[in-house]
């Protein structure tokens, strides 16, 4: 196992298994792109271990509480880990976290997006380290996402 592994298993987390598209929905696209020592990463949503979408889905502030959001962010971590190490190997090639895209499915009036997205940045700055895992984001609110998801992320990191 790697370093990175190894601090996953310390952790008590589990990485999932691919998303599990819903019937009828091709998305013709890569969910990593490597490209010289980057890796760009396509949006991705919160996913149970076996790869299905997880619940509860809604928009943020109203059908999913900020506490509920916040769980779903760090579950899209773990999907966007999991999609980073199907594509590298291993998370070991990963040096630098280097920026974060957060988009949350918001309830008119929500306002609290940093927040959100904040699940997210504590599982990376959990597994990678600050110095590793500190990273330029942003968290922003939209009044859809892709399959009722409260939660997307997108990102890039730099490898060796």
């Amino acid at each position: 196992m790697s370093q990175t592994e190894d601090r996953l298993h310390a952790l008590g987390l589990q990485l999932p298994a691919p998303l599990q598209m819903p019937p009828g929905v091709n998305l013709p696209f890569p969910w990593v792109r490597v490209l010289g020592r980057r890796a760009l990463i396509s949006g991705h949503g919160p996913t149970n271990a076996d790869g299905s979408l997880a619940a509860p889905l809604g928009k943020v502030g109203a059908e999913v509480t900020l506490a509920q959001a916040q769980a779903a962010a760090r579950l899209t971590g773990l999907a966007i880990l999991g999609s980073l190490q199907r594509e590298l190997g291993t998370l070991d090639r990963i040096t630098a976290w280097v920026r974060v895209f957060g988009m949350v499915n918001s309830a008119p009036g929500f306002q609290r997006q940093p927040a959100v997205i904040n699940g997210f940045t504590d599982l990376i700055i959990e597994v990678f380290g600050a110095e590793r895992g500190a990273h330029a984001r942003s968290a922003v609110g939209m009044a859809e996402l892709p399959f009722n998801i409260p939660v997307e992320i997108e990102g890039e990191v730099e490898i060796d």
